[in-house]
């Protein structure tokens, strides 16, 4: 599952439906799914699409009664799919209510998100939070202590701030917040366990949406527990923003063995794939040599040597190639998600990433007649000329996939 050494930190195991987080367990990749949640076909629709995608675990909201009704309906639908992936409950605010009031239903989720700044307020906190932990041990279900800087608890907090007021040197506002978060996740996590809630039944997770405040978060909470860190940058973004700044997040997190489970929180463009973050959850996580999803397609940029017009439609023309192929490849040949491919785009690197890679290809440059080498294991095998080199590519492609995964 990875090959680069990386010593991961030891948590406990947390079992999610049929799904293992922490201890030994590959990282997993979780979502979520914007639809209303009563809206069954629409919703069902979307987790078939996450699913699909690579998604793990799927996020349901439940913030009312039709939400969590619909939730033993949405399962049947799956089942009859033959889709049997994690639904996690998550609840803000009424979540005491409903998961009191609606149990039965409950229990088809298969974890719930309990967010400790939005279970109420003084007196009513603790008492609401005890009935939401006292449902999950009647149902025998994990939940996550999910803290979010952008939801924090507000008496927590002024309680820090005013013990921070005391001091000779007060430390920044954005220190004492980061403190608060680690210490309400810490602190929820052993109020759960005193009310019953077995140790191996809780994963934490303490969102913040600025970069260098979450990688320190995460590296101080992950030395004072061993519980199951799910990593994710809230409100990362869309697009290009998005992706960077998550990437940037989880990336120096992840290379220092932080994190069992990760989602990628992008906004989704309009009529766009919600399923956009799974992608980018499964290339973080393959670009860092940790798992591997789809074989690896390394290509140049291009500079002023290159007929980039060829070659690119050479590089995007094989990324679909795979993509389309991946699902039948998958299922005939074991291993071929950990193949390494090259499509390059003049002589300067051409060669040399080629014989990088399993099996690779490298273009001229500009000006001169599309002949291309191609590589397979380091060696110069044949050159490819004429006005199908992309298809002549594809079934060496083909070929050598047959007989290395067969």
């Amino acid at each position: 599952m990875s090959d680069n050494n990386i010593n991961r930190r030891k948590s406990n195991e947390v079992c999610i439906g049929d799904v293992k987080v922490g201890g030994n367990n590959p990282i997993v990749i979780q979502s979520m799914t914007d639809t209303n949640t009563s809206e069954i076909d629409k919703t069902t629709n979307q987790i078939v699409e996450l699913f699909n995608a690579g998604s793990e675990i799927i996020r349901v909201t439940v913030n009312d009664s039709e939400a969590i009704k619909a939730v033993p309906y949405i399962k049947e639908k799956l089942n009859k799919l033959d889709i049997n992936v994690p639904i996690v409950g998550d609840f803000h605010f009424n979540g005491h209510i409903l998961l009191t009031k609606y149990s039965n239903d409950a229990k088809y989720l298969d974890k719930f998100r309990i967010n400790p700044g939005n279970v109420g307020k003084q007196n009513k906190k603790d008492k609401n939070f005890s009935s939401m932990i006292e449902v999950a041990c009647d149902l025998d279900k994990p939940i996550r202590i999910g803290v979010n800087w952008g939801s924090l608890d507000q008496e927590l907090l002024a309680e820090k701030l005013d013990a921070n007021n005391l001091l000779k040197t007060p430390k920044l506002l954005d220190e004492v917040i980061c403190e608060t978060v680690i210490d309400s996740a810490l602190a929820s996590s052993k109020f759960a366990e005193s009310i019953g809630l077995k140790k191996n039944k809780i994963i934490i997770s303490c969102k913040l949406s600025k970069v260098n405040l979450l990688i320190d978060v995460y590296q101080k909470i992950s030395k004072l527990c061993d519980y199951p860190l799910h990593l994710g940058l809230t409100e990362a973004g869309s697009n290009e923003r998005g992706i960077v700044y998550s990437a940037c997040a989880l990336g120096p997190l992840l290379l220092n063995g932080i994190g069992d489970t990760i989602r990628v929180s992008l906004t989704t463009d309009i009529n766009g794939r919600r399923s956009k973050e799974v992608d980018v959850a499964k290339l973080i996580l393959q670009s860092l040599g940790i798992r591997y999803f789809l074989p690896d397609v390394t290509s140049c940029p291009g500079c002023g040597r290159t007929s980039s017009d060829y070659f690119q439609k050479l590089a995007f023309d094989i990324d679909n190639y795979i993509k389309d192929n991946m699902p039948s490849w998958k299922q005939n040949y074991p291993g071929v998600e950990n193949l390494k491919i090259s499509v390059m785009g003049c002589v300067v690197n051409g060669p040399g990433e080629s014989k990088h890679a399993d099996i690779g290809i490298s273009l001229p440059g500009r000006g001169e007649n599309p002949i291309a080498p191609v590589y397979i294991d380091g060696k110069k095998e044949i050159t490819l000329e004429g006005n199908d080199i992309s298809g002549d590519f594809k079934k060496i492609l083909n070929d050598y996939i047959k007989k290395k995964y067969n």
